[in-house]
């Protein structure tokens, strides 16, 4: 199966490069593999477009892999609408869509390796509190998942976690420090809870040193750890489609819906 890596996408041009590295280390990974892009807005090519550049090549299966870290709108009603479109337009293509990145621990271990990278002092934990910030949403699922990663990533010895967003849901970064400070955190760290740079990301890194942040962590980007999870959610998408395949009678709707 080929691996399409679907991206939201931004006019920002760190994000479209920042995709790129994550397909080239991914295909590094995991040699034979083919590794696409497709974007869901703003950057080209389109899904659509790579779907029809597929399976004019005649690929027969393929694998949409959101880089998405909750199931908020993306996730649940925009790319499947895509792929239900493309595939009504593609009958001779199943496309399997895998499951969105988070949460997972390998999301919170490259957490720990940006924040470490940005000088946060493991032997400091005990003193120092994180604001998980996030892009936001307007999905009360998604906000309750990075509320729940945070008091879990608490569990690890950090005296405070606290979620933040950029846009949609408060609070934001910077009342989120502010508020660590008030309570008496001598170190506060912003650990940015996305993948690739844009508009969302600079405005946490605003409101981290608008706020006086002690430690800014980078993006996500193509840590190894994100790397790893990829190709786990690939596997997994694979693994159900030969449980599908083991089922009689077997449709190309039931295929591709499964993972659903």
């Amino acid at each position: 199966m080929v691996l399409l890596l679907v991206a939201h996408g931004s006019r920002d041009p760190r994000h479209a490069a920042t995709v790129a590295a994550l397909r080239d280390r991914v295909a590094a990974r995991r040699p034979g593999l083919r590794v696409e892009v497709g974007f869901l807005d703003f950057c080209a090519p389109s899904v659509p477009r790579v779907l029809e550049r597929l399976a004019a090549e005649g690929v027969r299966e393929v694998v949409a892999l959101p880089l998405l870290l909750t199931r908020a709108f993306h996730a649940k009603a925009d790319l499947p609408a895509v792929l239900a479109r493309a595939g009504s337009a593609l009958p001779g293509l199943t496309v399997r869509r895998a499951n969105v990145l988070g949460p997972s621990a390998l999301l919170t271990a490259a957490l720990e390796r940006r924040l470490d990278e940005a000088g946060a002092v493991a032997g400091e934990r005990g003193s120092t509190g994180v604001v998980l910030a996030s892009a936001g949403s307007s999905d009360p699922e998604a906000i309750a998942v990075i509320a729940e990663i945070a008091r879990e990533w608490r569990h690890t010895g950090w005296c405070a976690v606290r979620p933040a967003f950029a846009s949609a849901s408060a609070p934001r970064t910077e009342d989120a420090v502010r508020a660590l400070r008030a309570e008496g955190v001598r170190t506060v760290a912003v650990a940015p809870y996305v993948l690739a740079p844009g508009r969302l990301p600079d405005r946490i890194a605003a409101g981290a040193r608008a706020a006086g942040a002690d430690v800014l962590a980078d993006v996500l980007g193509p840590a190894p750890e994100v790397i790893t999870l990829l190709l786990r959610r690939y596997d997994e998408a694979r693994a159900t489609a030969r449980l599908v395949r083991g089922s009689t009678p077997v449709t190309r709707a039931a295929i591709s819906l499964s993972a659903g």
